[in-house]
């Protein structure tokens, strides 16, 4: 009788302990709606939305002049962010950044990354291509977008939520009246958006590593 004893508490241990080792097995991500999102960064008719919100049906140019949107993206994990190619200062960073995540997801063709640019007029499918390249960018795997700048602010503001208005803060990107921000905005294979990182810190963008692999096993 004791050695049962002594063997159940034995395999409750066992158990317990592969809860704090595999602790992404189990984890639970949030989903976003507009409500819970800066409202400097939603459009003011939708801010107060609660529930229900998914990434809208788009398409755009990819960096091979070819179209690339959400068809293409449905079903899938991936990571959206908003940049622009002669930007000095975040934009080098955070897509150092990137780089890691794409190494650490290289050849899953259930995950992609998406990077949409703020000057349309600048960023062309030639010079994306090429910025492409300096940042080893897979072309099955990392998507530099650009398009009519109306339609790419548009989705900014009412689905990634990652561009604030000029005023809001001091100076503005290639002197438009919206600014990116520095995040990357993890979307699931609904087209829910379930959370924002850093893109200029190592650390978050662990995490956001960690958590695209949840999404990916969900």
């Amino acid at each position: 009788m004791r050695v049962a004893i002594v063997g159940v508490i034995f395999v409750i241990g066992v158990i317990v302990a592969y809860q704090f080792i595999k602790p992404n097995e189990h984890k639970t991500l949030k989903v976003y709606n507009p409500l819970d999102i800066d409202s400097t960064l939603v459009d003011d008719d939708i801010e107060r939305v609660g529930f229900g919100h998914h990434i809208q049906e788009f398409q755009l140019t990819d960096q091979n002049n070819k179209p690339f949107g959400s068809k293409e993206l449905k079903g899938k994990v991936y990571v959206a962010e908003y940049f622009f190619t002669t930007c000095g200062t975040i934009c080098p960073i955070m897509n150092t950044q990137m780089q890691r995540v794409q190494e650490k997801l290289s050849g899953n063709k259930n995950f992609n990354i998406v990077s949409i640019t703020v000057d349309p007029e600048h960023d062309t499918p030639e010079v994306l291509k090429t910025y492409g390249q300096l940042h080893e960018a897979k072309n099955n795997q990392w998507h530099f977008l650009t398009g009519e700048k109306a339609k790419l602010y548009s989705l900014a503001r009412r689905s990634f939520f990652l561009l604030k208005p000029a005023e809001v803060r001091n100076q503005g990107d290639v002197g438009s009246d919206f600014i990116h921000t520095n995040y990357f905005v993890l979307v699931d294979k609904d087209a829910q958006i379930r959370g924002y990182y850093d893109g200029t810190d190592e650390h978050t963008v662990t995490t956001l590593i960690e958590d695209i692999e949840v999404l990916i096993e969900e």
